[in-house]
């Protein structure tokens, strides 16, 4: 059964530009790793606005950011590896 409403979680940016979807929520949900999420990031400790983009959750649980979103999300800073990050997953 896939995802089928709003789901929101903090987390950290991991290397490869990669987040972790919680266990916790992966089984609450039954998400399948084939779906296609619309995904929002949004950097709570830089105040920075959402940006949203369509992925699919890999087998391992992590959804891969795309360089251009993070290169925007960012602004000045040299990189986001340890910010707080909170991600928003949608249905598609």
């Amino acid at each position: 059964m896939p995802l089928t409403r709003k789901v929101t979680f903090q987390g950290t940016l991991e290397k490869c530009n990669n987040i972790q979807v919680p266990k916790m929520v992966r089984w609450q949900f039954k998400m399948e790793h084939d779906q296609v999420l619309r995904v929002g990031i949004n950097a709570l400790d830089l105040g920075r606005a959402g940006h949203f983009f369509y992925a699919e959750m890999m087998k391992d649980g992590r959804i891969h950011i795309p360089r251009l979103r993070l290169l925007i999300l960012q602004g000045e800073k040299p990189s986001l590896a340890g910010y707080l990050i909170e991600i928003t997953l949608e249905p598609s």
